[in-house]
């Protein structure tokens, strides 16, 4: 049976107002060609869709579910639209990213360059929270896409591997770690600490860290970024703890070096999520694979 997107919409409105009329003005179009329209559909389908009457129309029945079946023609239309749109770069697309401190301080600039150059329509927009908001933003559709700590539970989420993190301490040459391969946080909690500003997701996963020991953290700096801590460590005024991925580039330009933790908390799986594959916008869809196969 031969019918067209107008024809849907036409039925849709004369439902929603209720007067052929004023369906015939939102289009516009006129009354008549209104009229002429909605009979020629009735005889295709072979069914009456609505009771006229003198003070307006209503559904039938059958029109009823014929308007079901035609809104969701009409959505999905609409969704092939504004894919189209985006696909050929006639509209804006904001994606929400949330991410812990780690992965938006190492990995994801590294990567998310490639392919906003792909696809210059996209803007995007990078969240840094501790782990288990990212969660929730992304459970709560404030956010697209997550990158979150993979030790916690995820549940009703899609989970997908993204990249290993392992935090290190960074000290400066002489100081009386650094001849150490390997340490654990509760044996250099009596030294001073250069830190992220406290309110950072990644400097208070370490300060709830030091506090199992019943030891905070000897603040002595905060610092904004980990290449203003690198600095600070080369100049002796504390030790840090930074992600590996940071600090085996600052041990190649600065003074310092790198020293194992063996607590287990301090290697992390760092996965990304999703609320389902079906919800995701077309170009969402594109930036996971596009991470993950990264």
């Amino acid at each position: 049976m031969h019918f067209e997107l107008v024809d849907l919409r036409l039925l849709d409105a004369i439902a929603a107002t209720g007067s052929l009329s004023k369906a015939a003005a939102t289009f516009p179009v006129a009354v008549s060609a209104a009229s002429t329209r909605l009979r020629q559909l009735e005889q295709r389908c072979g069914l009456e869709l609505f009771v006229r009457r003198a003070d307006g129309m209503s559904l039938t029945p059958n029109g009823r579910l014929v308007l079901e079946r035609a809104r969701a023609v009409l959505a999905e239309a609409q969704k092939l639209s504004d894919g189209l749109c985006e696909l050929a770069g006639l509209r804006r697309i904001t994606l929400r990213l949330s991410a812990t401190t780690v992965a938006n301080s190492t990995f994801l600039p590294a990567t998310l360059g490639a392919f906003l150059a792909d696809y210059p329509e996209v803007d995007l927009q990078l969240v840094e929270e501790k782990s288990s908001e990212v969660l929730r933003a992304v459970q709560a559709g404030e956010s697209e896409i997550g990158v979150y700590d993979g030790n916690l539970p995820t549940t009703g989420l899609v989970s997908l591997p993204f990249r290993d993190d392992k935090l290190v301490m960074l000290v400066y040459t002489d100081h009386p770690l650094a001849a150490r391969q390997h340490t654990r946080l509760r044996d250099a909690l009596g030294f001073p600490f250069i830190c992220l500003p406290a309110g950072r997701a990644m400097q208070r996963f370490v300060e709830e860290m030091a506090s199992r020991y019943a030891m905070p953290l000897q603040v002595r700096v905060r610092a904004p970024s980990f290449d203003a801590i690198a600095q600070l460590v080369a100049q002796r005024a504390g030790i840090a703890l930074l992600p590996e991925a940071a600090a085996i580039r600052f041990a190649q330009e600065l003074p310092v070096r790198l020293v194992s933790l063996e607590d287990t908390w301090a290697t992390r799986e760092l996965r990304l999520c999703i609320r389902s594959w079906d919800q995701l916008p077309a170009h969402a869809h594109q930036l996971v694979e596009f991470l993950s196969q990264r």
